[in-house]
């Protein structure tokens, strides 16, 4: 019998931001235009997390003009962990992508990315960058020690664990409770997913670096916070259990 394709999924995309007033406008008009042509039904959410700079009022300004724009703003900065979550839960579509503010790589290769969702009959697919010699030396030796010591730890073999773009289907947020406030939320996700029982695959990309303001993620502060939850949730991580309050799809 043939196969039927799946009709055009619905969408929710993300983005964490503290003090990205320059890339705002750019990511979420990028956004749009993406999202509107692979999709009929589709939403573009914005988590500031208290930035201090003109982050929130030019993403009032958009969503203004963009009624597909949602806005939620955090009193005080929660850090990556609590962005994400704050992201997940305020997604209201079937399938969730997560991508930083810089955009990292090119929007257009979510279309490769849905493609191989529902063609590997994938619950989440995770990218990696093809070449990051770019970023210099000491961010290539943390990003090599670290996905080496998560492969080690949990087992999984996940090229670039807190590369920050992943599409998953809403039944894996629905199967595993995020605890994470920092940076170790990437590897929380994806081993939780793994460790129960979702279907997890790769795809590469081409990475492109931020070009305007600072990247705080290879930081001392946020190194040892990832170190610190590492140590605190290996436990939770290695041996997940269904989660006490499951996101689930909002009604609106």
């Amino acid at each position: 019998m043939a196969r039927h394709r799946m009709a055009r999924p619905s969408l929710s995309l993300f983005f964490p931001a503290w003090n990205e007033e320059d890339y705002v406008e750019r990511a979420v008009t990028r956004a749009i235009a993406v999202l509107s042509r692979l999709s009929d039904d589709w939403e573009v959410i914005i988590v500031n997390d208290a930035s201090t700079d003109r982050t929130k009022q030019v993403a009032e300004d958009l969503m203004r003009r963009h009624p597909q724009v949602r806005l939620v703003n955090h009193a005080v900065n929660l850090k990556l962990g609590g962005a994400m979550k704050t992201g997940f839960t305020h997604s209201t579509k079937d399938i969730v992508v997560y991508s930083d503010m810089d955009l990292p790589f090119d929007l257009d290769e979510l279309e490769r990315a849905l493609h191989l969702l529902e063609y590997l009959e994938a619950d989440m697919i995770c990218a990696f960058r093809f070449d990051r010699t770019s970023e210099g030396p000491r961010r290539i030796v943390y990003s090599y020690v670290y996905n080496t010591l998560i492969r080690g730890l949990f087992g999984v073999q996940i090229k670039d664990v807190n590369f920050s773009f992943k599409v998953m289907h809403r039944r894996v947020l629905e199967g595993i409770e995020l605890k994470s406030e920092g940076s170790f939320i990437d590897a929380e996700l994806v081993v939780k997913a793994i460790k129960r029982g979702f279907r997890v695959f790769q795809m590469g990309v081409d990475y492109f670096p931020r070009t305007r303001g600072v990247s705080t993620l290879a930081s001392p502060a946020v190194i040892a916070k990832m170190v610190r939850e590492l140590v605190g949730l290996y436990a939770d991580v290695q041996n997940p259990q269904a989660p006490t309050h499951p996101v689930r799809k909002a009604i609106r």
